[in-house]
């Protein structure tokens, strides 16, 4: 399995079915944080709802429809970015991501998505990337900024959560707007 060194004691790796425990631990330290912005935290609460969980990401990475991968940050499981969709045929691609508060304010998002952009582009020529976001998801909207991503439009009313639905924001970057340097991306063979 490959590591990509994030700096500062993180790592980004693939996060499988096989890391269920870990991932549940994680999930269930992050839950306050994340639920609100990540439909599948709420969806993780026993070993084997976490599984499922990770199962149907490794069903997408066999299918190249989707890809999961964990942030590591001194040896724990901190959160991680996703391919949420992926259509190498189309071109397009969506990203995602969630951190627990142990791991925030220092940048591993930023450089893990970057990651994922520069083998989106560089390996697998997709040509648009999508990040999606509640406009209340500060730091999300700030990591798609920072990646050099424009505000496409907001979906009204998309995201339902706890009984109301949450307005959606839609940012997006194109092939040749991504230069790698925004986030720090290196070795593009990976993921």
């Amino acid at each position: 399995m490959f590591a990509i060194d994030l700096g500062d004691g993180a790592e980004l790796r693939p996060l499988e079915p096989w890391q269920a425990e870990e991932f549940l631990a994680h999930i269930d330290r992050a839950r306050d944080a994340v639920d609100p912005w990540v439909p599948w935290a709420t969806l993780s609460t026993d070993l084997e709802s976490a599984r499922a969980t990770l199962r149907r990401y490794a069903d997408r990475a066999a299918a190249d429809t989707g890809r999961l991968y964990g942030i590591w940050l001194d040896g724990t499981l901190v959160g991680g970015t996703m391919f949420v969709a992926f259509n190498a045929a189309a071109g397009t691609c969506e990203l995602g991501c969630w951190l627990e508060p142990a791991g925030q304010g220092r940048g591993l998002i930023t450089r893990a998505a970057g990651h994922l952009i520069d083998w989106a582009v560089r390996v697998r020529g997709i040509h648009r990337i999508e990040w999606q976001t509640r406009f209340e998801n500060t730091a999300s909207r700030n990591v798609a900024q920072r990646l050099g991503m424009r505000l496409d439009g907001v979906l009204r009313e998309q995201f339902p959560y706890r009984g109301v639905r949450h307005d959606t924001e839609v940012w997006s970057l194109l092939a040749p707007e991504w230069t790698g340097r925004a986030a720090g991306a290196g070795d593009a063979t990976t993921p």
